[in-house]
């Protein structure tokens, strides 16, 4: 009992059996390398320098984590201010409601 072929085996055979590449192929990639070395060599200016230390995504992310806890340190300094003078405040008050004369002037003043 014999089973005429299957039209698959054929193409799967086909399928299998890789192309040689072109003869092309070799200078192609040398000449995209030689191209992507070049741009990236020798950059002009400060723009395209500062592009290329960006499209770092470990320089983006210290970057932007920098510039967070920059803006934290300034937010506390400057609530540590605030709080320093609400404390002086606070401090002359409680002081001049101990002492009464010590808001007087200094010829009102009787020894």
């Amino acid at each position: 009992m014999n089973t005429p072929p299957d039209p698959l085996d054929s193409l799967l055979d086909r399928w299998s059996s890789t192309p040689d590449p072109s003869s092309r192929l070799s200078a192609n990639v040398w000449q995209h390398i030689a191209v992507s070395e070049r741009a990236t060599a020798s950059p002009k200016g400060w723009w395209p320098a500062l592009e290329s230390w960006f499209g770092r995504p470990a320089f983006a992310i210290g970057f932007v984590a920098g510039c967070a806890l920059a803006g934290l340190f300034m937010a506390e300094l400057r609530v540590s201010h605030l709080q320093r003078e609400r404390n002086a405040q606070l401090a002359r008050s409680y002081l001049l409601l101990i002492d009464p004369l010590l808001n007087a002037p200094p010829s009102d003043h009787r020894s």
